[in-house]
């Protein structure tokens, strides 16, 4: 097609046959044969095939026709690096045929990128089998990282998602080894001596990003499904290396039951014979939905309720239900192309989310959802440089960087309006037409909005067309008369400078509206043009997207605000949130004033939901961040929510109380942390008290893991240098699974340029070896360290600097084009002074940005959003503080 780079269409696989053998962990390489199953649709003398870091040595073509068969071989084999694909070259054209197989013999590389099939170098648990590689520092487990294009790391394979395939694998691995893949062993055989072959059953048809083995010193914890599939309990375990595996268990105790409850609500039985999931030690993303073999990043599949902040717990439940929704969503229905990943990301983040409410409806996750997802969505939709849910993809190697907060959030969103306004059931009931329509295929958005109309005898079409095509997305504009209002819908930019060319879409938008006279509850209407009238208002109280499923915001009048302040009682968890961050995204972007949000929040001193809570803090902090450096603001600011908190830090104090709810016990830590960071006497007196008495004696006073990052953080404030040196060492020899990412988050709150420059920053970027392992933080984890630096005013100029003076090394640190990308976009985004945009392009201007180039763009647009709202509000804002007594300056 016309705007894709894809593959000639000349050839088509149909099933491969895969063995690896030799692995060498001396050189890190191994030696390979791919034999692939063809459809050879016209004469040719070229196949052309992905293949990226692979050493092809040479190449047969077998053609069957009728009852003789053909051979043709080739070492002509010619590598295109840049578009990652190898072109066999033949003396003689290969004939038409159905049915033809091209045996390739190749040499790949065990790297250590996250990327392909690579290496994870880890600190065992346990004493581990003699057989497990290792070297001075480390030991090492292998598996593989394919979404999107990184098959042709592994094996030649026409690398595509629509060109899909069966799957043979087998894998020659040591003896006391385990080995995996997407299907269950099919066979294990002696080979070489202290080697064994293991091979697999023949997978589904599925594409290449699908395909999955890991080889390590795995063991695993094992549950089955209540239901039968195929007339048997289907088995699913949790893989870990050794010594891991009970931390397994919160994660086996979900995945049985979200298989059972999707294979229900989508109407279809999970398709593979078995469910494995996977904890790798370094993993760039969160986890990799293989079919059957689901890979994660420790801290998304491991949970130790003991030494596991709870946060940890939704973090697990949540993302194993995504992974699992994957197993229909995207594996057995896979998009076309990857334009469509929003297809793929956007509803299995809905309905992961909705697996884990029906699991953990004590949990709130759909407040949840609002506070975290539709904020971060928000957040990069409102900026110029954003783009549409579904996005066009040329070549693939474009692709890593949509998998954003717009195709996961955003497209979420969208999913969750869509499915509040057809109704839950009717939407699955579509969702499962369009399953069991396309199984085994792929399809486009056009095909779920065929079956969702269909289910609903609506047109989805014209519902979701512009939000799935256009970027951004409104804002209402309420403007009050007696017993009528005016709702006018534009687009909102988060910069404030929005131009007519800028505001060419309408959306439809279902404005969920309570306070119509006459009625009870919500009155569903939909806005379809640019601007509408409802009477019969009941101007004493009134809202507009009610429960805050619509992805939009609401400018209500200044007066409305602060009467919705005064009416808190009449606005559910989610209203509540979506008010507030309705009032911040209109101050940073000049709808509204700082002066406004701050008046409304004041409102919230007796809330006592930790989501509501959250919504309000993250508010101010943003504000905090962007007016910090005026030292009169920031400690204004402080005062202000000091004062606002005070109640409630006291209300919950520091002790845990028997069967106390999971959100009052991240309420507890968010309270802590914000008294102690913003200066509370007393809970920074019983931090420092509770940190001594850890740093004496960890075993005689351990730290609740709720209480670490605020014990942490008020030690970092208090003596930099002593609890930097503490924190080291306790991130390199914590048990706890997620013991890393806190002591890192601490670490880069400290405010000693000195440190920062001697100490936190080279432990950041060193590359180990040759640094000490204890010194380096590995690249999986970067993003941690770095984007707390980044939060930190007195750090993140000495990030970006340090950044620039060693730029090749550090990209060569980073590794794989996925992690460089995530760094650049969490690490550069929070400067709110224009001249840095200046500088980041003169940096760039020679570099090659070719992975980070969609995200320099609104990198540069969220610094000019922060840069115009601190010139604009800062005067106002002060005068506020000093006029309601918060500053005296």
């Amino acid at each position: 097609m016309a705007d894709r780079d894809t593959l000639p269409e000349n050839v088509k696989p149909t099933h491969y046959a895969l063995s690896l053998r030799d692995l060498n962990f001396k050189d890190w390489t191994y030696q390979g044969t791919v034999s692939i199953d063809l459809e050879v649709t016209n004469p040719t003398r070229e196949i052309v095939i992905n293949a990226v870091e692979l050493k092809l040595s040479k190449a047969t073509v077998t053609v069957v026709q009728g009852k003789t068969s053909e051979s043709f071989e080739s070492a002509d084999i010619a590598h295109d690096e840049k578009k990652q694909r190898a072109t066999i070259t033949f003396s003689d054209d290969i004939p038409a045929s159905p049915k033809a197989s091209v045996l390739i013999h190749f040499q790949g590389i065990l790297n250590n990128d996250m990327a392909g099939f690579y290496r994870s170098k880890y600190k065992p648990a346990a004493t581990p089998s003699q057989a497990v590689p290792r070297d001075d520092e480390w030991h090492y487990m292998f598996s593989t990282q394919f979404e999107a294009c990184d098959a042709r790391r592994a094996f030649p394979c026409f690398d595509e998602p629509s060109l899909k395939a069966t799957f043979d694998v087998e894998l020659e691995i040591p003896n006391e080894l385990v080995a995996l893949s997407n299907m269950p062993v099919k066979g294990t055989q002696k080979c070489r001596d202290g080697y064994k072959l293991v091979s697999f059953e023949t997978s589904p048809k599925m594409s290449t990003y699908l395909l999955a083995w890991a080889i390590g010193d795995f063991e695993y914890v094992e549950a089955f499904t209540e239901r039968k599939y195929n007339g048997k309990q289907l088995p699913v375990r949790v893989y870990t290396t050794r010594g891991l595996k009970e931390q397994g268990r919160w994660a086996l105790w979900h995945a049985p039951r979200i298989i059972d409850y999707f294979s229900d609500i989508f109407g279809i039985d999970y398709p593979l014979p078995k469910a494995d999931l996977l904890a790798v030690h370094e993993f760039t993303a969160g986890a990799m939905e293989n079919w059957g073999l689901v890979t994660y990043r420790t801290t998304a599949v491991l949970y130790d309720p003991k030494t596991s902040e709870p946060r940890y717990a939704n973090r697990v439940a949540y993302v194993v239900a995504h992974e699992l929704a994957h197993q229909w969503f995207g594996n057995l229905v896979t998009m076309d192309w990857w334009d469509e990943l929003w297809l793929n990301e956007g509803f299995a983040t809905w309905v992961g989310w909705h697996a884990t409410d029906y699991l953990h409806p004590e949990w709130q996750v759909w407040p949840q959802f609002v506070t975290e997802g539709m904020e971060m969505a928000f957040k990069l939709d409102g900026i110029r440089a954003s783009h549409a849910i579904h996005v066009p993809v040329k070549d693939a190697l474009d692709v890593n960087q949509i998998f954003d907060h717009i195709s996961y959030l955003k497209g979420c969103s969208a999913i969750r309006m869509l499915a509040n306004h057809l109704g839950v059931d009717t939407f699955l009931q579509g969702v499962s037409n369009y399953l069991k329509k396309h199984e085994y295929g792929n399809a486009k958005t056009e095909a779920l909005w065929d079956a969702l109309s269909e289910a609903s005898g609506q047109d989805v079409h014209m519902l979701m067309g512009p939000w799935i095509s256009k970027v951004g997305h409104p804002v209402l504009t309420v403007t009050e008369e007696p017993d009528q209002i005016t709702v006018k819908q534009s687009r909102f930019l988060s910069t404030g400078d929005v131009k007519p060319e800028d505001d060419q879409t309408t959306w439809w938008v279902p404005l969920e509206l309570e306070g119509k006279k006459g009625t009870q509850g919500i009155t569903s209407l939909g806005l379809e043009q640019k601007q509408d009238v409802i009477r019969d208002i009941n101007t004493e109280f009134y809202k507009l997207n009610s429960g805050a499923s619509g992805f939009y915001r609401v400018n209500y009048p200044a007066e409305r605000l602060l009467k919705l302040g005064k009416q808190l009682d009449r606005l559910t968890t989610e209203d509540k949130i979506a008010t507030i961050g309705s009032a911040a995204d209109l101050a940073f972007s000049g709808y509204g004033t700082t002066a406004a949000l701050l008046s409304f929040v004041q409102g919230f001193t007796k809330e006592d939901n930790y989501l509501v809570w959250s919504q309000v803090l993250d508010s101010i902090a943003l504000i905090k961040s962007i007016f910090g450096d005026d030292e009169v603001i920031k400690q204004g600011l402080e005062t202000f929510i000091l004062k606002l908190i005070d109640e409630a830090v006291a209300k919950v104090g520091w002790e845990a109380t028997e069967g106390e709810s999971y959100l009052t016990g991240l309420l507890r830590k968010r309270l802590i942390l914000t008294a102690g960071v913003n200066g509370h006497p007393g809970v920074t007196e019983e931090a420092l008290k509770r940190w001594s008495a850890w740093v004496e004696s960890p075993q005689s006073n351990p730290l609740p893991p709720n209480l670490r990052t605020p014990i942490y953080r008020a030690a970092v404030k208090n003596d930099p240098v002593k609890s930097v040196e503490v924190l080291k060492k306790e991130w390199f020899t914590t048990p706890a699974i997620d013991g890393k990412e806190v002591c890192l988050s601490a670490i880069g709150a400290a405010r000693d340029e000195s440190l920062i420059q001697s100490t936190i920053l080279p432990f950041l970027f060193n590359k180990s070896p040759p640094a000490p392992a204890s010194e380096s933080v590995p690249s999986s984890d970067m993003h941690v360290l770095g984007s707390s630096l980044a939060a930190n005013s007195a750090a993140r100029h000495l990030q970006w600097r340090y950044l620039k003076e060693n730029w090749d090394a550090n990209v060569v640190k980073l590794g794989n084009a996925v992690v460089v990308d995530r760094f650049v976009n969490m690490t550069l985004s929070k400067f709110s002074d224009t001249s840095v945009i200046g500088d980041l392009e003169a940096f760039f201007k020679d570099k090659d940005t070719s992975a980070f180039n969609r995200t320099l763009e609104t990198v540069k647009d969220k610094i000019r959003g922060r840069a115009a709202y601190r010139q604009r509000d800062a005067t106002a804002l002060k005068e506020w503080l000093v006029a309601n007594g918060y500053s005296s300056a």
